[in-house]
């Protein structure tokens, strides 16, 4: 005669059982895709939960019995079919037929080699991927170990698993855009170039053959920048006047004065004279030559030596315009965003730098 007990309701189960009874009650609904997953997870359980009859087993019960009336493989559902009598008898109602008579082979266990040594390395992830088949995933709405999760708290680790994604993704990104560009030949687009505003230059206190120029270049503050023009260019046309500067080579002090950028100019073996923004210009205007408008780097590298690769292609031409020339390729001209032209006043073929 069938027995009849009622099973223990959601109220009285911990966490961890809620999240098994959650779990395999949306499982169940989709069997008999599973069903030999749920067979395996009964291997080592007597209920849905472990030890305690509950209303998930009457609820996976419904779902479940169904698929067991004709099942010609008794073997391969052995610890269902146990399950699925059990609670039938306990809850009174008899759905499926079960020859608890049928030979059923024994399951074959395999044993390890008592000679056989454990690998080191592999010991810890085989205990991982043990402990991963015994304890199955948590139902949705709790986390790994069946605790409740509100919704509030899952957007949060969503958003916090998203976050670590881009963050990661953007790290990849700039490693690429440093990779691509460390493997780049020296280019002039990596070098500032830009308008610069002398406010006021003096001799160097500690050196006769220096400037010392209070430059404007488009930054918050106006820049210190040392210059070796003192033979060649008086002291008076260094002042309230216009000129060409590089902005991103690395400072460095010229008799204990720190220079933060590097007036540009063209000469011969007699004469240096500056080389001229085009009209109109203000300060910190950008300047680039033609095929050449990139963003240069903050600071040029030394050990890349950008500036002692590229400047000795800079030059002028007839009509004064300073140029850089690539071997086989036509002079590109140094201009400003409208197209404008750079000049020197006088040198033709002329070192620019």
């Amino acid at each position: 005669m069938s027995l009849s007990l009622s099973p223990l309701s959601l109220s009285e189960l911990s966490n961890e059982e809620l999240a098994l009874s959650s779990q395999w009650s949306t499982l169940s609904a989709r069997f008999p895709e599973g069903l030999d997953e749920f067979n395996t997870y009964l291997k080592s359980t007597t209920y849905v939960v472990g030890s305690k009859f509950t209303a998930a087993d009457v609820t996976v019960f419904d779902n479940t019995w169904k698929h067991l009336q004709s099942v010609s493989d008794v073997a391969s559902l052995r610890h269902v079919l146990r399950w699925a009598d059990l609670v039938q008898n306990l809850t009174g109602q008899e759905k499926i037929k079960i020859d608890l008579d049928a030979a059923v082979p024994r399951e074959i266990k395999v044993k390890e080699k008592k000679d056989a040594k454990p690998d080191a390395k592999s010991e810890p992830k085989k205990e991982a991927e043990a402990k991963k088949a015994e304890v199955p995933v948590a139902a949705k709405g709790g986390d790994a170990k069946g605790k409740d999760i509100s919704p509030e708290e899952m957007e949060a680790r969503k958003a916090k698993a998203e976050a670590k994604k881009a963050a990661k993704a953007k790290a990849k990104a700039e490693a690429d855009a440093k990779a691509a560009a460390a493997a780049l030949p020296p280019s002039p687009a990596q070098i500032d170039f830009r308008v610069g505003f002398i406010e006021k230059a003096v001799k160097h206190p500690d050196a006769d053959s220096l400037y010392v120029s209070t430059i404007q270049m488009g930054d918050a503050e106006p820049r210190t920048v040392c210059s070796g023009l003192v033979k060649y260019i008086p002291l008076e046309d260094m002042q309230q006047r216009y000129i060409v500067v590089i902005g991103n080579l690395k400072p460095v002090n010229m008799r204990g004065i720190k220079s933060t950028a590097m007036v540009l100019c063209a000469s011969d073996e007699t004469k240096v004279e500056f080389v001229n923004p085009p009209a109109g210009s203000k300060p910190g205007d950008k300047l680039f030559f033609e095929g050449f408008d990139g963003t240069p780097e903050p600071v040029l590298n030394p050990k890349k030596k950008v500036w002692e690769t590229v400047q000795p292609h800079f030059s002028t031409t007839e009509g004064f315009e300073v140029t850089y020339t690539e071997d086989g390729k036509p002079p590109a001209r140094l201009v400003n965003a409208k197209g404008e032209l750079c000049r020197n006043s006088s040198i033709v073929n002329a070192q620019v730098r």
